[in-house]
C-alpha cells in the first residue's frame, strides 16, 4: 500500500522536477552570493536568505503557475524596497518569470506581466535613488555598471531602470513569440485533423453510397428474377395443368403441350440470363410487349388484346419497366384467374403508355389477389415501385360480376420516346 502511495506521489511530482531543479540552483546561487557580502548584520543576512528563497520559489513556479509566480515577484520587490534589503545579482533570474508568464500564463497573466515591465523599471529607478547600487557591490563592479548605464541616460539611475526594463522585456517577448508560434502550430494541427476527419467522413459517405447502390442493385436483381421466374413458372404450370384434360390417346396434343412447356422453360432460362447479364439491355421496341402476350396465349390461355394509338419506340429503361410490369400483371392473372375465362389486355399509346390487364377470379383467389393489392404480395409492390421510378403509377380495381369478380390492374408510364 505504501509502495503504491509512493509511486503515485512520484508520478505527481515528476512533471515538476525540472522546475524544482532550476529553483534549487537559483537558491544555491543566492546563498553563495549573500555569503560573499562582508560587514552585514545577522538580521540582514537572514533577510537575504529569505530573499533568495523567495526568488527560487518564483523561478520554480514560472512554468506551472506563472500567475502565482508573478504575484510573488511583486511581493518580494515590494518587501525589498520597503525594508531596504540589498539587491542580489541572482534576482536577475526573475526574467524566467517574465518568460513563463508570456509563454504559459492565461490572458490576464500575460497582460499584467507586460504592464509589469515598465513598472519594474520605475521601481528600479526609485530604489537606486534611495539606496544606491554601490551599497551592494564593490567599487570596481560599480564602475563597470555605471559605464554601462551611462549609455542609456546621463542620469545613471534612469539608465539602470531602462536597462532593467530591457532585460525583462526581451525574455517576455521571447515567451510571447513562442506562445503565438505554439498556438499557430496547434491551429495547423487542428486544421489538419479536421481535414483528415472531413476526408474520412467523405470516404465513409462514399462507402455508404456505394453500399446503398449495391443493395439497390441486389434488390432490383431480386425483383427482376422474381418477375421472370414467377411469370415463367405460372405459364409452365398452366400448360402442365392443361395437359391433364387432354385425351390419353391424343399423343399429338400431348407432344404439343410438352413442346410448349419446353419452349416456355427455354424462354425463362433466356430471360434469367438477360437479367443476370448487366451488359445486355431489353429491346426498346414495343413488339416485346406483344411477344409477351403471344407467349402467354401460346400456353393455352385465351387473351383478348386491344391496342390503341400509334406504337412507338421507347428508351431501354422505360421499355424494360413496361415489359416487367405487363409480365407481372399476366403472372398474377394466370395465378389467380379462372382458367376458362378470357384475359383482357389493353395497350393505350397516348401521352402515357397505359397497360391494363383484367381477369376473372373466384372467391378464394379474389381474397388472395386482394391481399396482394393491399401490400402483402411482392409482385404488386414491385410493379408499383417500377412505375413510380419512371414517374408512373399503378391502380388495381375489383368489381363484382355475378358469382365471379374481376380484377383490373392498370399501370401508366409517361411517354419518353427514343426520338423527339
Amino acid at each position: 500500500m505504501s509502495d503504491r502511495g509512493a509511486s503515485t506521489g512520484w508520478t505527481a511530482f515528476r512533471p515538476w522536477l525540472p522546475d524544482a531543479i532550476l529553483g534549487v540552483l537559483v537558491l544555491v546561487a543566492g546563498l553563495i552570493e549573500q555569503n560573499s557580502f562582508a560587514y552585514l548584520s545577522t538580521s540582514m543576512r537572514v533577510n537575504l536568505v529569505v530573499l533568495a528563497i523567495f526568488i527560487a520559489i518564483t523561478v520554480g513556479l514560472a512554468r506551472r503557475a506563472p500567475g502565482l509566480a508573478l504575484l510573488l515577484v511583486w511581493f518580494v520587490c515590494s518587501m525589498q524596497v520597503a525594508f531596504g534589503i540589498p539587491m542580489l545579482l541572482v534576482e536577475a533570474a526573475v526574467v524566467v518569470v517574465g518568460f513563463g508568464a508570456a509563454r504559459w500564463g492565461n490572458h490576464v497573466t500575460v497582460v499584467l506581466s507586460g504592464l509589469s515591465i515598465p513598472a519594474a523599471g520605475f521601481i528600479a529607478i526609485a530604489f537606486l535613488k534611495a539606496r544606491g547600487f554601490a551599497s551592494v557591490v564593490d567599487s570596481e563592479r560599480f564602475r563597470t555598471f555605471y559605464d554601462t548605464v551611462q549609455k542609456f541616460s546621463d542620469t545613471w539611475q534612469v539608465g539602470a531602470g531602462v536597462l532593467a526594463a530591457a532585460c525583462l522585456a526581451v525574455p517576455w517577448m521571447a515567451g510571447l513569440v513562442l506562445r503565438f508560434s505554439s498556438r499557430a502550430a496547434e491551429s495547423l494541427e487542428s486544421q489538419a485533423a479536421a481535414e483528415a476527419d472531413a476526408a474520412q467522413a467523405h470516404r465513409e459517405r462514399e462507402q455508404a453510397r456505394e453500399i446503398a447502390r449495391l443493395r439497390e442493385e441486389q434488390a432490383q436483381l431480386a425483383h427482376d428474377v422474381h418477375d421472370v421466374v414467377g411469370h415463367s413458372l405460372a405459364v409452365i404450370l398452366a400448360q402442365a395443368e392443361s395437359a391433364q384434360f387432354l385425351d390419353d390417346a391424343d399423343t399429338a396434343a400431348l407432344r404439343l403441350s410438352m413442346a410448349n412447356i419446353a419452349t416456355s422453360a427455354r424462354s425463362s432460362l433466356q430471360d434469367v440470363r438477360h437479367v443476370l447479364t448487366p451488359a445486355q439491355e431489353s429491346s426498346s421496341a414495343p413488339g416485346g410487349l406483344l411477344d409477351l402476350v403471344e407467349g402467354v396465349r401460346a400456353s393455352g390461355h385465351e387473351i383478348a388484346l386491344s391496342e390503341t394509338g400509334a406504337a412507338r419506340p421507347l428508351p431501354p429503361e422505360v421499355a424494360t419497366i413496361a415489359y416487367r410490369v405487363l409480365q407481372e400483371m399476366l403472372t398474377n392473372a394466370i395465378r389467380h384467374g379462372v382458367r376458362n375465362k378470357v384475359l383482357a389486355v389493353s395497350l393505350d399509346w397516348g401521352n402515357e403508355l397505359a397497360i391494363e390487364v383484367t381477369n376473372f377470379v373466384g372467391e378464394g383467389d379474389a381474397q388472395a389477389e386482394q391481399a396482394e393489392d393491399q401490400g402483402g404480395g411482392q409482385g404488386v409492390h414491385g410493379m408499383r415501385r417500377r412505375l413510380e421510378s419512371a414517374g408512373g403509377r399503378l391502380e388495381i380495381l375489383r368489381r363484382d360480376s355475378g358469382s365471379l369478380q374481376t380484377f383490373t390492374a392498370t399501370g401508366w408510364i409517361p411517354m419518353r420516346t427514343v426520338y423527339p
